[in-house]
């Protein structure tokens, strides 16, 4: 009788230690998944953030660009270059010679 009681108890912490190792197993399985899906969004993340950083500093150059087009058309130079140009104005002692063709 104590031998039958010794192989239950025996099997069953068998059962139990296997029971615990499978649902281990599948935990280590499952947390690994989880640590790849979170490495690949971090990865599209920080691509991600390099393009957006890429853009800025084109608008940043863009912005240079237009801030200086801006002090141009303030200037007189570009009153002069558009009278000239759009509204065929001259000064008076100015000539023009403009080529045949």
């Amino acid at each position: 009788m104590a031998n039958a009681k010794r192989r239950r108890r025996k099997n069953g912490n068998r059962a139990g230690r296997m029971c615990i190792t499978c649902i281990v197993f599948v935990f280590a399985i499952v947390m690994s998944t989880q640590i790849i899906k979170v490495y690949q969004k971090d990865q599209e993340y920080i691509a991600k953030q390099a393009d957006l950083e890429q853009q800025l500093s084109a608008e940043q150059d863009r912005q240079k660009e237009l801030e200086a087009y801006e002090t141009y058309t303030k200037s007189q130079q570009y009153v002069e270059d558009v009278a000239k140009s759009k509204l065929g104005l001259l000064y008076d002692n100015e000539v023009v010679f403009k080529e045949q063709k």
